[in-house]
Order: structure tokens, then C-alpha cells, then sequence
């Protein structure tokens, strides 16, 4: 039985979810996502609640139970407060600024980097060495942070690069004579 899913996921102060058929409508201040469950499972709206249920036993049924009822959670998450990744860039001469709608990148290479920002994701520079990315879909802050982590990825031996803000890197040992 899925632990995530037989739990309520409930609507915070200021959200509200509409339900027709296996589609689901969150709007709250950040604005408006939906999302449509697949035919294995149930959606029930209990007043500010909404409850996911598995429609049979097989193993398809049980994994999108406890995925639909994370995505339910998330759009719920991603349009009340949003989501948030940051990156910080390490290396010398390495930076970032943003204008307009391009994040300009000094990553070591012999030409600027020219990141281009997508619609719907917010991505600013508090300083020139740290990168913020904001957005109400999780999976598509997740996406353009990793994408500018891509650019370049921090390396073992002098930890030099793009890292997520937190991020351990297991660094190594150079050579020996």
C-alpha cells in the first residue's frame, strides 16, 4: 500500500482546486497549473482536500497512486509559495549576470556563454558569482538549473565549475612525482 498516497494532499490558505473528470485546476497567487491523471486512479476533492485512489490492484494502479498524488502536491506547492534552486559558481574569473532574458555565463571558455532563459522560469544573479532559478512547475526549475550546471559541471581536482548550492564535491588528489 502506498504510503504517500493514501495521505490527503491539502490545499493551502489562498489555493483552490477544481476537478473535472481526471483533470485538476490549482489556482493560487503565483498562478494556475493543471494536471491530468491517468485512468488508474480516482481523484475526490473532500472540501479543501483532494484524495487520490488507486481504481484496481495492479502494479501500474499502485505506482501512479502515490506519483499522482506527489504531482497534486506539487502544483499545489508551485503556485502558493513556488520552488527555488540555486546555483554557485566557483573559479576564478568565473561569473554570471543576467539581462533581459539571458543569463550571460564567464565560465573559462574562450567566448561568453549566452544562456537563454524560457518562459515561465525567473532567473536572477544576487551576486556575480550565484545563480537563483524560481519557478511555480518543479520539474522545469529542476530542468534549467541542471541545464546551466551543464555548461560547466564542477570538476574533482580543484573544484572548479557550476555546483548547486549545498552540493558536496568529492574532490581528489592530483598527481605525484
Amino acid at each position: 500500500m502506498s504510503r504517500i498516497g493514501k495521505k490527503p494532499v491539502e490545499m493551502p490558505n489562498g489555493v483552490s482546486a477544481t476537478l473535472s473528470g481526471q483533470t485538476i485546476e490549482v489556482k493560487g497567487p503565483k498562478g494556475t497549473r493543471s494536471f491530468t491523471a491517468t485512468d488508474d486512479v480516482t481523484i475526490a476533492m473532500d472540501g479543501s482536500a483532494v484524495t487520490v485512489t488507486p481504481r484496481g490492484t495492479s502494479k501500474r494502479a499502485r505506482q501512479q497512486w502515490g506519483m499522482t498524488r506527489s504531482m497534486i502536491e506539487n502544483l499545489a506547492i508551485g503556485v502558493s509559495t513556488g520552488f527555488k534552486k540555486e546555483l554557485e559558481i566557483q573559479g576564478v574569473g568565473y561569473r554570471a549576470a543576467v539581462q533581459g532574458n539571458i543569463l550571460k555565463l564567464s565560465l573559462g571558455y574562450s567566448h561568453e556563454v549566452n544562456f537563454e532563459v524560457p518562459a515561465g522560469v525567473t532567473v536572477v544573479c544576487p551576486k556575480q558569482t550565484e545563480i537563483t532559478v524560481e519557478g511555480i512547475d518543479q520539474q522545469q526549475v529542476g530542468q534549467v538549473a541542471a541545464n546551466i550546471r551543464e555548461w560547466r559541471r564542477p570538476e574533482p581536482y580543484k573544484g572548479k565549475g557550476i555546483r548547486y548550492k549545498g552540493e558536496f564535491i568529492f574532490r581528489k588528489e592530483g598527481k605525484k612525482k
